[in-house]
């Protein structure tokens, strides 16, 4: 097996693992979750990496088993912890930024958004606590400017709806053959970056 395979079939495996378990607090599993995300970024279109982000945005939760628990909801620091793991595993800056940013946009939304922090379930606002509260104004102005800003906060909103019950886990073998193709992508990319000759 090569290696982006083997990175692929690492990482799915955590879902085989703990993606049937409880999803902290919400009325679904954490692949559940996962897959209801991912579905929504395809049906807007969004490209392959935005795709898998939606999918990945709460690995931090289950690729780690010693990281410190925000009180029975999930684990403190998951948006870093799980970037810094998909950055190790060879996936782009670009998707582990959107899948680092997802705490980010709740918290700019909670003081952009009129009525946001109502409609956040009980455990969304619980973490809300340990991730660092409402924005500040001028945390929000520096968000605004990064070019991440505007699909971040969409992936929020996929966040936030993706956690109706009894819809069916969409395949996976979608999601790790886009994920393979955007490994052997950056692979390839890498390899002709090395390759060009200056004149």
């Amino acid at each position: 097996m090569e290696r982006n395979e083997q990175v692929i079939a690492e990482v799915f495996a955590l879902y085989e693992r703990f993606g049937d378990s409880d999803y902290i607090g919400e009325p679904v599993s954490q692949i559940e979750h996962m897959s209801q995300a991912a579905e929504r970024a395809m049906a807007e279109g969004f490209d392959d990496e935005v795709v898998l982000a939606a999918f990945f945005h709460d690995i931090g939760h289950i690729c780690t088993e010693s990281a410190e628990n925000m009180g029975g909801y999930g684990v403190v620091s998951h948006e870093r912890l799980g970037a810094d793991y998909l950055r190790r595993a060879g996936f782009s800056e670009r998707m582990a930024r959107l899948v680092e940013y997802h705490v980010q946009a709740k918290r700019y939304l909670t003081l952009k958004e009129p009525g946001y922090y109502e409609r956040l379930s009980e455990a969304s606002r619980r973490t809300l606590e340990y991730q660092g509260g409402v924005m500040s104004v001028e945390e929000a102005e520096a968000f605004e400017q990064d070019p991440l800003c505007a699909a971040s906060l969409r992936m929020r909103q996929w966040d936030e709806q993706a956690k109706e019950m009894h819809v069916p886990v969409m395949d996976l073998g979608v999601l790790k053959r886009k994920a393979l193709s955007l490994l052997s992508g950056k692979d390839n990319a890498e390899i002709e970056s090395k390759n060009i000759v200056p004149h």
